[in-house]
């Protein structure tokens, strides 16, 4: 799934092309959530903002109408010059906008839909999100009480809550609670304020160090791998040697990579069926 970083970099590349731009030919198809949009609303329509909110875009018009995607597991916005193919199906695409100058598209949203900006602004799920780990003004202070309302929760499972911190994907997740040298499955409640501050604020650096685009890197080594665990399973940790492991994590069942020697596990926190990796007879 997309991460904040990566749609920090999505609104930055569509911003020059559509910010300031009139609408001039628009498409749409039939959207997975939400209702269908009116593409030919669009059409004449100035752009004024394009951003990001955690994993969410929001392309505002100048009448206040506000185009808002999800992107979930799949879905990606692309840019083109006019009459140019298309790198996918155009029945994948949820929307499509053309200017003078370039033809943004977005396919497979999870979420798309058109509403006004009042309408955004009492969106509850957006109202609720966690303070953007993409954004230089964040104070990670911020996080602190919205993580202390879940202390008997995983910290890889907190980290993913939207509502408590906004941006934090599965390889975030992973590589961040590596670097900080913390069990995924510790309790947030047993991480004291420094620890929790720390960790917060190395996430941060991490992500807005990858703001810039390129492939996201959170081992800056000039030879061998660019993440220090994710997709590493049954692999040698680059600190230790000890096998990298993999588990499931939370309801939804998100993909957790770590170290068990870097990061030590409580002995009441780890469960009996977790998957190993490189060990005979496991």
């Amino acid at each position: 799934m997309p991460e904040g970083d990566t749609l920090y970099r999505i609104a930055n590349r569509l911003r020059p092309v559509l910010a300031g731009k009139t609408i001039f030919a628009a498409q749409a198809n039939p959207p997975r959530t939400g209702a269908m949009i009116d593409a030919e609303s669009l059409i004449g329509k100035r752009v004024a903002l394009v951003e990001a909110t955690g994993k969410h875009l929001l392309i505002t018009f100048e009448d206040r109408q506000v185009l808002h995607s999800h992107l979930g597991m799949t879905g990606s916005w692309h840019i083109y010059a006019p009459g140019q193919p298309w790198r996918k199906p155009s029945r994948r695409a949820g929307v499509a906008l053309a200017t003078d100058t370039h033809v943004t598209v977005n396919f497979s949203p999870k979420l798309l839909e058109l509403v006004s900006d009042k309408t955004m602004q009492r969106n509850s799920y957006l109202r609720r999100l966690g303070p953007d780990m993409m954004l230089a003004e964040t104070e990670v202070a911020d996080v602190l009480p919205r993580m202390r309302k879940f202390a008997q929760l995983p910290i890889g499972e907190a980290v993913m809550n939207q509502t408590l911190v906004a941006g934090i994907g599965n390889i975030y997740k992973s590589e961040s609670l590596f670097l900080a040298h913390i069990n995924p499955w510790k309790r947030v409640g047993h991480l004291d304020d420094e620890t929790l501050l720390d960790y917060l604020q190395l996430t941060k650096k991490l992500m807005r160090r990858n703001r810039h685009g390129g492939e996201r890197t959170t081992r800056f080594a000039p030879d061998g791998p660019r993440l220090w665990v994710y997709e590493r399973a049954g692999e040698r940790c680059l600190v230790c040697g000890e096998f990298i492991q993999i588990r499931r994590q939370g309801e939804q069942g998100r993909t957790t990579f770590w170290c068990p020697e870097c990061q030590e596990a409580e002995p009441a926190t780890m469960s009996k069926n977790l998957t190993r990796y490189g060990r005979s007879g496991s």
